[in-house]
């Protein structure tokens, strides 16, 4: 079994660089409200309120951390606002600490992992950067462009076949997906590799047919790979704040999500929005991306991304 999680301290400076608009929109405006000479009271925690819910941590953990707080006030273990914050802090790295799995490869080859997303979420982008990263640590890699609607897809995950130095798997613009599926894990086996990356077409999440393309993709992959684990990894753009949680909503209820990587963290304020779908989704947290360059998609740390938060 493959682990591809790693450590680097110059990761975790750019990690907290690229956070500073998330912890303005959060951790700071938290501070405002709890440092000082506050009195722990109705308004104080309506403003609270107000302010993670325009984080986009979500109702639900909004709800249960003013809950938490108000009981541990009415039993003294809370006497002054300061404390909030750590109450806050702790609370965050528990639900995070839940969704923390970072990416196993299995013996049998090939493991397949289908990508999928809606246009627009770096989803090609991502696919790139993982290949480049099991490369990186001694897998073989091969990229299957089943996105075949879009000559510009094929187009576009060839030039990052090129950058990672993999092989690429591909048809004619409007082929069928499954058949380049198919084509590819038969081709994937008789080379051995070890991963095989398959993108998807950026499917709108409300069109119904392109939905079930998916599902149809799916089953390919587990007739031809039978008993095989199938990693289906959902990329979501944290910029899309709420729109976000349909899109979990939506994925997981036609292919069964199994992972998911948060891309463009380094250009929102609506990094909380990472709290919500960890408190929301029984779905591990894959990898975080927090910029353009090849390895700047990481293994998701909880512990490493509230540290760079507050």
């Amino acid at each position: 079994m493959f682990n591809d999680k790693e450590k680097s301290d110059g990761f975790f400076e750019k990690l907290r660089n690229r956070l500073t608009k998330t912890r303005k929109k959060l951790v700071s405006s938290v501070d405002k409200i709890v440092l000082g000479e506050r009195v722990i009271d109705d308004d104080l925690f309506e403003e609270l309120e107000e302010i993670l819910i325009t984080a986009d941590v979500g109702p639900a953990f909004t709800y249960d951390l003013i809950e938490e707080m108000k009981e541990r006030v009415k039993r003294k273990e809370l006497d002054n606002p300061d404390a909030l914050r750590s109450v806050l802090k702790g609370s965050m790295t528990d639900i995070l600490k839940n969704s923390e799995a970072p990416l196993n490869i299995p013996g049998k080859r090939p493991f397949p992992i289908m990508v999928v997303g809606v246009n627009g979420t770096g989803k090609t982008t991502t696919i790139g950067k993982i290949a480049h990263r099991f490369k990186k640590n001694g897998q073989s890699v091969m990229l299957v462009a089943a996105d075949t609607f879009r000559a510009a897809a094929i187009e576009q995950l060839e030039i990052w076949s090129q950058r990672a130095g993999v092989p690429l798997i591909k048809q004619k613009t409007g082929a069928d997906p499954s058949a380049v599926v198919y084509d590819a894990i038969h081709a994937a086996g008789s080379r051995e590799t070890d991963v095989m990356i398959i993108d998807t077409a950026g499917r709108l999440h409300t069109k119904v047919n392109l939905m079930e393309e998916l599902g149809k993709t799916k089953r390919i992959i587990e007739r031809e790979l039978p008993g095989r684990p199938c990693e289906a990894l959902l990329v979501l753009d944290s910029t899309t704040g709420q729109n976000a949680i349909s899109q979990v909503r939506i994925f997981n209820g036609e292919i069964g999500v199994t992972g998911i990587v948060l891309t463009k963290l380094d250009g929102t304020a609506k990094g909380g929005i990472i709290i919500r779908i960890a408190k929301e989704f029984n779905i591990p947290i894959r990898y975080i991306g927090i910029g353009e360059g090849l390895d700047d998609l990481r293994s998701f740390d909880s512990e490493e991304f509230i540290n760079a938060l507050f």
